[in-house]
């Protein structure tokens, strides 16, 4: 298997820790996304949407960190992620479904105007045309966004409701594991992968002080069991540049402030 992967992706890192919870073998191809190779010619070929992750199983070649995910655990059934009761499932994909359509557009919001924009724009990648225009019609609108997160910051039009909708996701986290060992039950199940990246991305942006301090100490207990997984360093830290790594932790030391005033 071959998976077309950055490091700072939430998405990317979803499918790379399944991969090593599922103890399965598959060959990195790095897509740094803060240059803007994926929008190479080449890559645009795989993913018209130009955005990773991407998996390529034999002939199959898919995109969507869920649907990989999906694909994955009824492909290798071995170390299952997913529990065999209908009622667990539907937990379980409870969370997934959230992470799709609610926690995953906060996350990249937080993300770009915390960090990424200061790389981006120092990388001088082009302008709004050549930005916006890049990949195919489908992923359009979510670049236009991209594009005024990279420009405006936190001030950015939507970006504070964001972020307040990225708090309510870890009260409801501390909510289920105050009742359980794991997110849906007392079994690490996809439900725990699905949020991982998410909890680990607000910690590279410096943003540990929303769980910590006995704010939240469910999400923090759970969140220390995570990193204690073996397949926690290869799945996030591997990948994951030195110097990216400083970057992002410094510039949301910086941006830490304004996200403070927000929520406060």
């Amino acid at each position: 298997m071959k998976l077309y992967h950055h490091g700072s992706s939430a998405c990317a890192a979803k499918v790379r820790f399944v991969l090593e919870e599922k103890h399965l073998s598959w060959e990195g191809h790095y897509v740094d996304i803060l240059k803007g190779e994926q929008f190479n010619k080449d890559y645009l070929a795989l993913n018209p949407k130009g955005v990773v992750p991407l998996l390529i199983d034999g002939e199959l070649i898919l995109p969507e960190s869920t649907v990989i995910c999906e694909y994955l655990e009824n492909k290798y059934p071995e170390y299952p992620l997913m529990p065999k009761a209908a009622a667990q499932k539907a937990r379980v994909r409870l969370w997934t479904k959230a992470v799709d359509e609610e926690l995953h557009p906060a996350c990249s919001a937080i993300t770009y105007v915390a960090s990424h924009r200061h790389t981006i724009l120092r990388n001088g990648k082009g302008n709004f045309e050549e930005f916006v225009e890049n990949g195919d019609a489908a992923g359009k609108a979510a670049r236009l966004l991209k594009w005024q997160w990279i420009q405006e910051g936190v001030k950015a039009p939507g970006v504070a409701d964001k972020i307040r909708l990225y708090l309510t996701y870890l009260d409801k986290m501390e909510a289920a594991l105050s009742e359980s060992d794991w997110l849906a039950g007392n079994t690490f199940t996809m439900a725990d992968i699905a949020l991982t990246p998410y909890l680990n991305r607000l910690a590279a942006l410096a943003m540990e002080p929303l769980w910590q301090n006995g704010r939240l100490p469910n999400v923090e207990n759970w969140f220390q069991r995570i990193k204690a997984r073996p397949a926690f360093e290869p799945a996030f830290l591997k990948w994951m540049p030195a110097e990216l790594t400083e970057e992002m932790y410094c510039n949301g030391q910086q941006t830490w402030p304004e996200i403070e005033k927000l929520i406060s």
